[in-house]
C-alpha cells in the first residue's frame, strides 16, 4: 500500500524559510514523477513543483519560481520542498503526490496524472 507522509509545515513570518519533507513507502518499482501541490484558503488545489523520476527534470509554478526548490532522494524515498522568502500568499495546505510515468525524464504538472497523495501539511505565513 502506497503511503505519502508530509512533514515540516508550520507558522512563519514573511520572509522566512521552511523545508517540507515527504516520505514515500510502498511505492511500486516503476518510474514516478514526484510533485508538490498546495491549496490556499478558498482556492482550488494548484501545482507547485515536480521532479522527474531520474531527477534530471524539474518544473515550477511561476508563482514560486526562484523561491522554491524541489529535491529528491530516491534511495531513501524522500522528496523535499525548500521554500524561501515566504509571503502570506504562500499560506496553504501543501500536498506531496506521485504520478506513474513512462519516461524517467518526465516531471508531471497535471494534477489528474497524480495517483498517490499525502494528507497534507499546513503552512501559515503571517506577522
Amino acid at each position: 500500500q502506497v503511503q505519502l507522509v508530509e512533514s515540516g509545515g508550520g507558522w512563519v513570518q514573511p520572509g522566512a524559510s521552511l523545508r517540507l519533507s515527504c516520505t514515500a513507502s510502498g511505492m511500486p518499482n516503476t518510474a514516478h514523477s514526484m510533485g508538490w501541490f498546495r491549496q490556499r484558503p478558498g482556492k482550488a488545489r494548484e501545482f507547485v513543483a515536480a521532479k522527474s523520476d531520474r531527477g534530471d527534470k524539474t518544473t515550477y509554478a511561476d508563482s514560486v519560481k526562484g523561491r522554491f526548490t524541489v529535491t529528491r532522494d530516491k534511495r531513501n524515498s524522500m522528496v523535499y520542498l525548500r521554500m524561501n522568502d515566504l509571503n502570506p500568499e504562500d499560506t496553504a495546505v501543501y500536498y506531496c503526490a506521485a504520478a506513474p510515468v513512462n519516461s524517467v525524464h518526465t516531471a508531471v504538472v497535471s494534477e489528474t496524472q497524480y495517483q498517490f497523495w499525502g494528507q497534507g501539511t499546513q503552512v501559515t505565513v503571517s506577522t
